[in-house]
């Protein structure tokens, strides 16, 4: 009776979590855990998910800890565990004859025209997959997209479908290659005021494809798909800031093994510019943390690198280089246990510290100890 109890709680805890996350989000269903029917077999997204279909004739499947052969975490692509709740989409982005598959929601209303919209999603690399790619396409559309082919679906001509699609592609250096942690993916948009339908994939064929081999059994790049958002991108404001505390960032956020910054990120600093130029008296100093995964030293010089990351994208700015001052901690300083990838995402975040005292010139890098001249 008490872990029936405990598995209550748990389950209600996900759905308030799930809640929150999506309390503003304009996506329907966006971690897929609204379904009709156990997935148990291949080409079942519209038949077993509320608010979610395929683009075009390619086989997308749904993934769900109820299913066998469509389960969470082990099923037929290689075993990966759910982000948000217990279910995920999956689809091949590459494939052999330039063969797609895709995933389409539907919004929850249409994007208002002029204003932007951030859109973000997890994927991760199934294990039997021998190839990554470095681009994927998010296509917002105003009706339902319903290609008769198993081919790539082709990118919107500008003149002839001006108004009816909003294409955008998100590009990485690198390649989407991680097969057992989940990457957030990034991009933003600025709406048409037609928007109705959001479609992932890749849109290119393969010719035009980057691509790195992995270790993988099939002559594919096979994505799972988990916690897909569009949301207004909001102007976030620095108000009453007291000295002397440890504020943390409200939206600047890092993927595993990552210092970049995203949009929403950069937008969230430059409301912190603003009230730093507000206030010429006061001096900032950043500290940018890690969670456990890797090793101490590497850690620590990830975490220099994003506080770095965040102090340079300030002086690029405007803010003066004598103002700020920017230190990593590495691993040492979690806010949560580093239990789970929700978990391991909180402690990887940036903090701020500010001050009307100026710096002095030590070299200490103490957490919340960063030294001023009295």
């Amino acid at each position: 009776m008490f872990m029936q109890n405990l598995l209550r709680l748990f389950f209600v805890f996900l759905l308030l979590q799930s809640s929150l996350v999506s309390a503003q989000n304009l996506v329907h269903n966006p971690s897929f855990e609204n379904f009709t029917t156990c997935p148990e077999e291949l080409d079942n997204v519209k038949k077993n998910v509320g608010d979610w279909n395929k683009a075009n004739e390619g086989t997308s499947d749904y993934f769900n800890t109820c299913g066998s052969k469509m389960g969470v975490p082990n099923n037929f692509n290689g075993n990966q565990t759910a982000v948000f709740g217990t279910a995920y989409a999956g689809a091949y982005f590459l494939a052999p004859n330039n063969y797609r598959e895709y995933i389409q929601g539907n919004l929850i209303r249409t994007l208002e025209k002029g204003k932007r919209y951030g859109i973000s999603f997890y994927i991760s690399l199934s294990e039997k997959s021998n190839y990554a790619i470095s681009n994927i396409g998010v296509l917002f559309s105003s009706e339902e997209i319903n290609v008769k082919s198993t081919k790539v679906i082709k990118k919107p001509n500008g003149k002839v479908d001006s108004g009816k699609y909003n294409y955008t592609e998100i590009k990485t250096n690198g390649f989407y290659k991680d097969k057992s942690e989940w990457t957030e993916v990034y991009t933003e948009i600025t709406a048409l005021g037609t928007e109705n339908y959001v479609t992932i994939g890749n849109f290119n064929d393969n010719r035009n494809t980057r691509t790195l081999k992995t270790k993988g059994i099939k002559n594919a790049s096979y994505y799972y798909i988990d916690m897909v958002t569009v949301l207004p991108i909001e102007n976030t404001s620095y108000e009453n800031l007291k000295e002397d505390r440890i504020y943390a960032f409200k939206k600047v956020h890092f993927s595993s093994d990552d210092y970049g910054l995203n949009g929403v990120s950069k937008s969230d600093l430059k409301s912190l510019y603003n009230h730093l130029q507000k206030n010429p008296e006061m001096y900032i100093s950043i500290h940018a943390h890690t969670d456990t995964d890797g090793v101490d030293l590497y850690n620590k010089k990830l975490s220099n690198k994003r506080a770095k990351a965040v102090a340079n994208y300030l002086v690029a700015l405007g803010l003066k280089e004598n103002r700020i001052k920017w230190f990593g901690h590495g691993e040492t300083k979690p806010i949560v246990a580093n239990k789970s990838t929700s978990s391991k995402q909180k402690n990887r975040r940036a903090e701020f510290i500010l001050s009307k005292r100026k710096f002095v010139s030590t070299g200490t890098t103490k957490y919340a100890e960063t030294v001023f001249e009295e």
